[in-house]
Order: C-alpha cells, then sequence, then structure tokens
C-alpha cells in the first residue's frame, strides 16, 4: 500500500501555507509524513507543489486547482499499488493506531474505497481508495464536477461496487481498550484552518504525541 498526503489547498483561512507552519520545531507536512511512514507506508505528497520536494516525492495534479479530488486522482494514476491510503496535510490529530486498524480492513475487504465516518460526516479525505476508481474521478473532473463524496460514489458506480464507509465511532467501543487515544473521535478529523487552531493544538498535545 502506498501513503499519501494531499497538500495543494490554499490555506485563504490560515492566511499563510499550512504545509510549512512549524509544530514542535517541524513544518506540519513533515508531522504527517512521518506519520503515515510510521505504519511502514511509502509517503509522497499529492499538489502542485515543488517547493514539497524537499520533504517527499511530489505527485502534480493533472487538473490544477480542481481541489482535492485531483490529488488523489493524480495519485491513483500513479500508484504501483493497488489500494492507497490518504491523509489531509492539515490533520495531526490522527492516531497512528487508528489508520492502522483503517489500512488493515481496507486489506482484508479489499473495497473500492474505505472511508471513515465521524460524528455523521464522511472523511474523504482520511481514507483507503483502490486504484479502480482512477478513471471515474478523471471523469468526474473533467465534467467539472469537483465534489469529492459525489464523484466517489459515481466512480464505484461505474464498477459496480460499494463503498465501506463505516462509523469511527460504532467501532471504537468493540476494539481492544486502550488501542486508541480516549475520548471523542472529532479532534482526529479537525482540519487546522486558522492560527487560533494552530494554538490549540499546541496547547493541547506535546510534540510527540502529535505523530503517535
Amino acid at each position: 500500500m502506498n501513503a499519501f498526503v494531499l497538500a495543494g489547498g490554499q490555506s485563504t483561512r490560515m492566511g499563510r501555507d499550512k504545509a510549512l507552519l512549524e509544530i514542535g520545531g517541524r513544518p506540519l507536512v513533515v508531522h504527517m509524513l512521518e506519520l503515515v511512514r510510521s505504519l511502514g507506508l511509502n509517503a509522497r505528497v499529492c499538489g502542485s507543489r515543488p517547493d514539497m520536494a524537499q520533504f517527499a516525492e511530489v505527485i502534480p495534479d493533472n487538473f490544477p486547482r480542481c481541489g482535492p479530488l485531483a490529488g488523489i486522482e493524480a495519485a491513483l494514476a500513479i500508484s504501483d499499488s493497488e489500494l492507497n491510503l490518504f491523509v489531509p496535510i492539515d490533520t495531526p490529530g490522527l492516531p497512528g493506531e487508528f489508520l492502522r486498524w483503517m489500512t488493515g480492513r481496507a486489506g482484508t475487504s479489499q473495497a473500492a474505497a474505505t472511508i471513515p465516518s465521524c460524528g455523521g460526516r464522511p472523511q474523504p479525505l482520511c481514507a483507503v481508495y483502490s486504484r479502480r476508481l482512477q478513471p471515474g474521478l478523471r471523469r468526474s473532473l473533467a465534467a467539472a464536477d469537483y465534489k469529492v463524496m459525489t464523484a466517489l460514489r459515481a466512480a464505484a458506480a461505474a464498477l459496480g461496487e460499494a463503498i465501506d464507509n463505516f462509523h469511527v465511532e460504532c467501532v471504537a467501543p468493540v476494539l481492544q481498550p486502550g488501542a486508541w487515544p480516549p475520548g471523542s473521535c472529532l479532534p482526529w478529523f479537525r482540519n487546522l484552518n486558522t492560527p487560533t487552531d494552530i494554538e490549540q493544538l499546541a496547547q493541547r498535545l506535546e510534540p510527540k504525541a502529535i505523530i503517535q
């Protein structure tokens, strides 16, 4: 399985490039790359960001300025792995234990898409996708349909396959106690969009806890 960090956003609400924001003395992109590398996966960066090449191989978008769907499509187009893990650049609260469990679930089911839901909302930027979806995603992008979940559902339907959209809150209680961080899973998927978000994260987490 390959892993990709989605880093093509414009960071407009942050007011500066969030990928290079430092947390615990290291850029956010480094935290996210180390998170997926801790799973033993080859990690690359998605997005037309040549400046990210100092941290990892960069996969440029085939459809520039078309949002995260373009990053997912470009990654699936070049991937040599059937299944591929994606994480957003701005969710350093994701536990490595959860990602390990989700990739294991995807490996067992071989579903075209394995997407967690939390708080009643799907989290399609933190998910595992089969490269079988790539032609369908490309069709959506060519049709200027950039909504990630809409495009994923259409691509899976074209394959005659279902999406494994599971609820994290339902799964967590049946797993081994202590395997995941205690409390609500909502902070795992919370994006860092503003300087206040960064300040709150720094207060809540020790630097080493961000990548565990």
